[in-house]
């Protein structure tokens, strides 16, 4: 982050157990904390911005279909497999 545009901090408590998941896993793919945690942020949020996406498009067309959704399923899932890529600070 540039020294003009400093990253604001945040205070957060977690279980444990998930701040031994979270040290194991940063430390697995290389990064520190605070970059998992904002990589994690970042796909949280546009998992949220999806759903929400799916939900006003339901409204306007419909609900997706059995169909619709198993073919989508086998695509997440394929996609799932790839490797994650992780953004490293400049």
């Amino acid at each position: 982050m540039p020294r003009g545009n400093p990253s604001p901090k945040l205070a957060i408590t977690v279980d444990p157990d998930v701040h031994k998941r979270i040290l194991a896993a940063a430390a697995k793919e290389g990064v520190s904390l605070s970059a998992w945690m904002t990589e994690a942020a970042r796909d949280a949020l546009k998992i949220r911005a999806g759903l929400e996406a799916v939900a006003e498009w339901e409204k306007e067309h419909g609900a997706f279909t059995q169909e619709e959704l198993n073919e989508e399923r086998v695509r997440v899932r394929a996609q799932l497999k790839k490797p994650r890529r992780v953004r490293r600070p400049a």
